[in-house]
C-alpha cells in the first residue's frame, strides 16, 4: 500500500536509560546481557503501581509500570501533555491541547477527543488530544501492551506510538527510528496497520490485520509490541502481525551505524487522535465528531530481567528466478492459488474498495464493485521481487478490459519507503488483448523486497480486467552482452 506519513522526532531533554546498556552511537560490550533497571522515579512509579491485583502477570516478564486509567484524572507520574500546533506534522489539521475537553479520564478509560468548532472567519476548527510518556516513563526493550477502541469516521486517525527519548543518537526523523504499535484509518475502521519506520533513505516495515464482520471502533481490542535487540514482534488480539530483524539507520553518504541501530535507545509511548493529514484525507460531512472518541482501557509495560546483545543483523535472501528467468512466479496463473494468503499473488481492498479477483483458464480476473477513493482501492500485487541496484528490468504482460478504461502498474519499493524502481505508469485498456513492456533501471540500494503493483482504484470505471503471461526479467547481462 503506498503511504506517504512523515514524522517529526521530539527531542527530549534526558533520557532514563537501562543501567547496564549504552547509548546509540557508543561502543559497548556486544556480547553481554541487559540487566534491565530503571530511575528512581520509575520505580516509584512501579511501586505505586503494582497494587493492582487485576493486571495480569507474563511469563517471562515483569510488569516494568502500567496504567489502568481508574482514576479520575489522567495521571501525571506517567503522562505529559503534548501540546502543537495545527500542521505540526503530516500536514494534520487538529490543534493538540492540554484542555481537559479534548484529554479526559472517564468510566475507566482515558479519552483523546477531536472537537470541531468554527474560527471568527466561518472556518473548520479542529482540535485533539495527544499524551506521552517521555521523560517520566522511558525505557529501552520489553513488551508493550495496550487495549483500545478507535471511532469511526473519514479523516480520523488514532496511533499508538513510540518514539525514542532523545533524538540526538542519530538525528531526526526517520534516523532516529519510530515504532507504531497501532494506527487505523477510521474511514476503515476494520484495518489496523503496525509499522516500524528507520533509516536514511527512509524505510519502513508494516503488517495489517483486518477484522471480519466487526471493527476496531465496536468494541475494545489489545494491540502489542515485543521489542529486543534484534527483533521485533508486533500482534493485534494476540495474532501476530508483523516481525522484523533487519533495520538499519545512517547519515546520507556514510556507513550505516552498527546495528541494531536505531533501535538500541530509550523509547517513551504516546497516543493521539490525529485528524486530517495526507495519508487518512480531511474529514467531510459524514464525519461525526459528536463520537470522535480514541479511547483506551489500559496500558502496560512488562520487560525481561535480561536481554542479550550480542545480536547479528541477518542476511538478506534473494528470490530466485524461475528456469525460464522469470521472477515472477505463476505469472501464466497456470495454478489458481489463493488470493488472500500473501503468497505469491495477493488481491487488496482499501479506502473504500470493493471487488473480487480470480484465476482459471491462465488468466486472472479483477471485478470492481467499486473503485475506493484511492488509487491502490482495488489492487493485484505479487511482492519478494530481489530487485539490485544497478540492474535493469522489463516488465510484460497482456491485458485487456471487458470496455475501455485504465489501469496503474509499478513496481514499489514497501520496505523502502515506498518509492518506484518502476515508476507509476497509467494504461489504456480495450476489450482487446494487447501486450505492454516497459524497461526499468533500479538505480537504489538492494531489496529483497520490490513488488509488482496493478493498481485499478479510482480509475472513474469498475469495468472488468484481465491479465496474463506476466513477466519480470533481468535484462542486465543481456543488455551487456549487445
Amino acid at each position: 500500500m503506498k503511504r506517504f506519513k512523515k514524522t517529526t522526532c521530539v527531542v527530549a531533554a534526558s533520557v532514563f536509560a537501562l543501567t547496564s546498556l549504552a547509548g546509540c552511537g557508543k561502543s559497548k560490550d556486544s556480547s553481554s546481557d541487559v540487566t534491565a533497571t530503571q530511575s528512581d522515579a520509575t520505580d516509584v512509579a512501579l511501586i505505586n503501581q503494582t497494587a493492582d491485583e487485576d493486571v495480569p502477570q507474563l511469563d517471562g516478564y515483569t510488569l516494568l509500570w502500567h496504567d489502568e486509567f481508574n482514576g479520575t484524572d489522567m495521571d501525571m507520574n506517567i503522562w505529559s501533555y503534548d501540546p502543537h500546533e495545527p500542521g505540526w506534522t503530516n500536514q494534520e489539521l487538529q490543534e493538540y491541547t492540554q484542555s481537559t475537553d479534548n484529554v479526559f479520564v472517564k468510566d475507566g478509560h482515558l479519552v483523546l477527543k477531536a472537537i470541531k468548532t468554527q474560527t471568527e472567519n466561518g472556518n473548520d476548527y479542529y482540535t485533539s488530544g495527544k499524551v506521552k510518556t517521555q521523560n517520566k516513563q522511558d525505557f529501552m526493550y520489553g513488551k508493550v501492551v495496550v487495549s483500545a477502541k478507535v471511532p469511526k469516521g473519514q479523516g480520523l486517525w488514532p496511533a499508538i506510538w513510540m518514539m525514542p527519548t532523545d533524538e540526538s543518537y542519530y538525528g531526526q526523523w526517520p534516523k532516529c527510528g519510530e515504532i507504531d504499535i497501532m494506527e487505523v484509518l477510521c474511514s476503515q475502521p476494520d484495518l489496523s496497520y503496525s509499522t516500524i519506520h528507520y533509516g536514511e533513505p527512509h524505510a519502513e516495515q508494516q503488517g495489517t490485520y483486518q477484522l471480519s464482520g466487526t471493527d476496531f471502533s465496536e468494541d475494545f481490542h489489545e494491540f502489542s509490541v515485543e521489542w529486543e535487540p534484534g527483533e521485533m514482534r508486533f500482534y493485534t488480539d494476540g495474532e501476530l502481525v508483523l516481525t522484523v530483524n533487519d533495520w538499519f539507520t545512517a547519515v546520507s553518504g556514510e556507513d550505516e551505524k552498527p546495528y541494531p541501530a536505531p533501535f538500541n535507545q530509550t523509547f517513551f509511548v504516546q497516543l493521539n487522535l490525529a485528524v486530517g493529514g495526507t495519508w487518512p484525507g480531511n474529514p467531510d460531512e459524514t464525519t461525526d465528531f459528536d463520537k470522535a472518541e480514541f479511547e483506551i482501557d489500559y496500558v502496560r509495560v512488562y520487560q525481561k530481567s535480561e536481554y542479550d546483545t550480542n545480536v547479528k543483523k541477518p542476511e538478506k535472501v534473494f528470490r530466485e528466478a524461475l528456469e525460464d528467468g522469470n521472477l515472477i512466479y505463476n505469472g501464466d496463473f497456470a495454478d489458481a492459488e489463493p488470493l488472500d494468503d500473501e503468497e505469491n499473488w495477493f488481491f487488496l481492498l482499501f479506502e473504500g474498495g470493493e471487488g473480487s479477483a480470480s484465476i482459471a483458464d491462465n488468466t486472472m480476473t479483477i471485478t470492481s464493485e467499486k473503485p475506493g477513493s484511492v488509487e491502490y482501492g482495488v489492487q493485484l500485487v505479487q511482492p519478494d521481487l530481489p530487485m539490485r541496484k544497478g540492474h535493469t528490468y522489463r516488465l510484460t504482460f497482456d491485458a485487456c478490459a471487458s470496455e475501455e478504461r485504465t489501469m496503474i502498474t509499478c513496481v514499489s519499493a514497501p520496505t523502502a519507503g515506498w518509492v518506484r524502481y518502476l515508476k507509476d505508469t497509467k494504461l489504456d485498456l480495450t476489450s482487446d488483448w494487447q501486450t505492454y513492456t516497459y524497461d526499468f533501471e533500479m538505480t537504489e540500494k538492494d531489496d529483497n523486497n520490490g513488488r509488482l503493483e496493478f493498481n485499478m482504484g479510482d480509475q472513474g470505471s469498475t469495468a472488468e480486467i484481465y491479465i496474463k503471461n506476466v513477466r519480470i526479467e533481468d535484462t542486465t547481462d543481456a543488455e551487456a552482452a549487445e
